[in-house]
């Protein structure tokens, strides 16, 4: 009884909260549950409405590194150039053309006539340059995509229409830079890109949408861009709703709250198998995910920090956990079968090209047996307890397992690896972090052992290689870094200058592999699977969509904008004029389901918002 009176109580508290944040973002909604408003005037909008279940970590481009995040930027502001919808390679985007020297060492841009910022004012290659250089000289600005140009000279703007990239040696990425060009006469007042939250609406930009409204784990709205230099989007308004979990995000899907919803793990995804009115969408995925381990972490200028255990230092350690996990049961049990065992390392099989897979004696297999083996040879004897010792017979493999709060599919892979690690005399602890304590935990502080990781991968795959460079690990203060292992291995970085600097496709392609392998053997990381892309959608309300690659590709969280640039809305009912086109009730019943579901925790305190493990890009 006492179990039944909390939910009830909790129920009832929901449906207040939800009330009374209908009534805050949405006046005119909430009076006409009232009968008050019932002969409003009426406005035809084509709405469409997304359920994210992570939300925003910056809406600063320069800090940014979040799926959510950076596909909104997409949407936001214009590149250089775009994975062309087909064939993903790079196309023009406010770039109309390109030439390079014959030394190969000067990039000319020439910059798109008509274009402009949602402000009216034109895109210039003063713009470009700016944004560039910034990234170059201040630390704060290097975040989400610093060695992207590490490798650049000089940028320089001779004139509004002519962009000009020098570099140091010859760049084989700089088609693809995964940089939004930011409009100056903004940007260049801010004090300190490194605390600036871009929070000033309507946001100036030169894509598809206009960030028009953001609230702090609730929701972004964007407007279409009238003035886009391809022309106005198919629908007027895209919202972006922001769920604590994607349990609560399937049920707003199946009730009509949201109209879709991606990036769904397995067992989610099963959960819309059946529903008439939704459309179910399985592709290859861009994703891979695996294990984090802290291998001795330090600062860019190579000072420690953190507590990671010390048998991690030992690259043994770390091919021997990696022996010890049954990938194919993890991808049955854990992914619904809906995912592919890692036989490789970080870069998915989507992007066939770059795809590196391990076979014959390189192959790191499911066996117990050889991962005692390397421990016992290496010197960690098992102790009475059955828990290995360092080789100087003191502390005990006793380790760490950070995970995220409330995420089913991380509990049940914690359950699988304390079984297996136990089996090879390391004791494994699950700590269950809310994003905010997993991102500085296994980020600028190093307060881990082990973590659940994964990332999702571009076209070029240069920047997913990028966040193992020793340059990425974070400066004395703590800034910039973007690092995914403070992994600084010399041959590692050899390879990557090496890739950088090669134009012919296929020895880049050949030494992007090498890079993998390296990856795959020191084992900073150990890839466990590659998710299939799952996503659902309403039939009723969505009538079509482009997915990318057009081919059976990607739609939310696809490289580029051109599924949100091609959707067109079902026609529907008018929705009342000043009601924030009903973004308030979306986001009321998000918060009501997310109360109802976590009702005991709730009623004790507020929970922070946390993310999905392969939640980066």
């Amino acid at each position: 009884m006492a179990r039944a009176g909390a939910r009830l109580a909790a129920m009832s508290l929901a449906l207040s909260m939800a009330t009374l944040l209908v009534a805050h973002t949405s006046p005119s909604a909430a009076r006409t549950s009232q009968g008050t408003a019932a002969r409003a005037p009426r406005t035809e909008k084509s709405i469409v409405r997304l359920g994210a279940t992570q939300s925003m970590d910056s809406m600063n481009p320069f800090l940014a590194v979040r799926v959510v995040s950076t596909s909104i930027h997409r949407w936001m502001y214009g590149y250089l150039t775009v994975p062309d919808s087909k064939t993903l390679k790079p196309s023009p985007d406010l770039t109309e053309s390109w030439e390079t020297s014959p030394d190969k060492l000067t990039w000319t841009f020439t910059m798109r006539a008509g274009a402009t910022w949602s402000d009216g004012r034109p895109v210039t290659a003063q713009d470009a340059a700016w944004t560039f250089n910034k990234i170059m000289t201040d630390d704060g600005a290097k975040t989400a995509n610093g060695p992207a140009v590490e490798n650049f000279d000089t940028v320089t703007a001779p004139d509004d229409r002519t962009l000009v990239i020098t570099t140091k040696k010859p760049q084989a990425s700089m088609l693809e830079l995964p940089i939004p060009i930011m409009p100056k006469h903004v940007w260049e007042s801010v004090p300190d890109i490194g605390t600036y939250q871009n929070e000033t609406y309507p946001a100036v930009g030169s894509g598809p949408y206009i960030a028009v409204e953001h609230r702090k784990n609730g929701y972004v709205r964007l407007k279409a861009n009238p003035s886009y230099w391809r022309g106005a989007p198919g629908i007027d308004e895209l919202h972006v709703i922001f769920y604590e979990n994607p349990e609560a995000a399937i049920a707003g899907l199946k009730k009509g709250d949201i109209d879709w919803i991606g990036r769904l793990a397995g067992p989610q995804f099963g959960a819309l198998t059946g529903d008439p009115n939704i459309t179910q969408w399985n592709t290859q995925g861009r994703r891979a995910g695996y294990l984090q381990f802290n291998p001795g972490a330090a600062t860019a200028g190579g000072e420690p920090i953190g507590d990671g255990h010390p048998a991690l230092k030992d690259v043994r350690v770390r091919r021997a956990i990696h022996h010890a996990i049954d990938k194919k049961t993890l991808v049955e049990q854990v992914q619904n079968g809906l995912a592919v065992p890692a036989d490789g390392s970080i870069i998915p099989p989507m992007y066939q090209e770059f795809f590196w897979k391990a076979e014959g004696d390189k192959a790191v297999t499911f066996d117990l047996e050889e991962a005692n083996r390397i421990l016992d040879e290496a010197g960690y004897a098992k102790g009475a307890d059955g828990i290995r010792t360092m080789p100087d017979g003191g502390r005990k493999l006793e380790m760490r397992f950070s995970i995220h709060t409330d995420e089913p599919v991380e509990d049940k892979l914690a359950q699988f690896l304390t079984g297996w690690l136990k089996e090879i005399g390391i004791q494994l602890t699950t700590r269950r972090l809310d994003f905010n304590k997993f991102t500085e935990e296994t980020g600028s502080t190093a307060l881990y052992d082990i973590a659940i990781s994964g990332w999702s991968v571009n076209p070029d795959p240069e920047e997913v290689l990028a966040t193992h460079l020793c340059s990425r690990r974070p400066t004395a203060s703590g800034q910039g870094g973007g690092t995914e292992s403070f992994f600084c291995d010399k041959e590692f970085e050899r390879l990557y200058q090496a890739q950088l600097a090669e134009l012919d496709r296929a020895a880049r392609v050949k030494l992007i592999k090498q890079m993998q392998e390296r990856l795959y053997t020191e084992a900073p990381v150990v890839a466990l699977y590659y998710p299939n892309n799952l996503e659902g959608y309403r039939k009723d309300r969505i009538a079509s969509i482009t997915p990318i690659p057009e081919d059976n590709g990607i739609l939310y969280g696809g490289s580029g904008y051109w599924p949100v640039y091609s959707l067109r809305a079902v026609e529907r009912a008018a929705t009342p004029a000043g009601s924030g086109s009903g973004i308030g009730t979306a986001v009321a019943v998000a918060a009501a389901v997310v109360l109802v579901l976590g009702a005991g925790i709730i009623l004790l305190r507020r929970r922070r918002r946390r993310a999905s493990a392969d939640d980066r890009e």
